[in-house]
């Protein structure tokens, strides 16, 4: 029998698992092994995918480095078509439609 002293003496966690509950886990408690067993399977992934590669180190090397750099250039020629768009109009391009009547 619980008696009054020793219900003072208990916590929360305690009071919860004595009437058959327990403390809710918060999301982040829930959400970050989640994310780190992602990451490490993506890891495991990629590098398995390294070995089992067809080509040998040298040429998968290059390979790699052709398509970062051939990305690097598509990257870098979007963000100038964007910014070179939102600095000035176009030649014959009509004006913005303004959505306000």
């Amino acid at each position: 029998m619980v008696n009054l002293n020793s219900l003072k003496k208990l916590d929360k966690d305690d009071l919860l698992h004595l009437i058959g509950l327990e403390t809710r886990r918060d999301t982040t408690e829930q959400l970050l092994p989640v994310l780190g067993a992602f990451a490490a399977g993506i890891l495991v992934g990629a590098g398995l995918g390294l070995l089992l590669a067809p080509k040998p180190g040298n040429q998968l090397r290059d390979d790699l480095k052709q398509r970062l750099a051939s990305g690097q250039e598509y990257l870098t020629n979007a963000v100038g078509r964007v910014t070179g768009e939102s600095a000035q109009p176009q030649q014959g391009a009509q004006p913005p439609v303004s959505r306000t009547a």
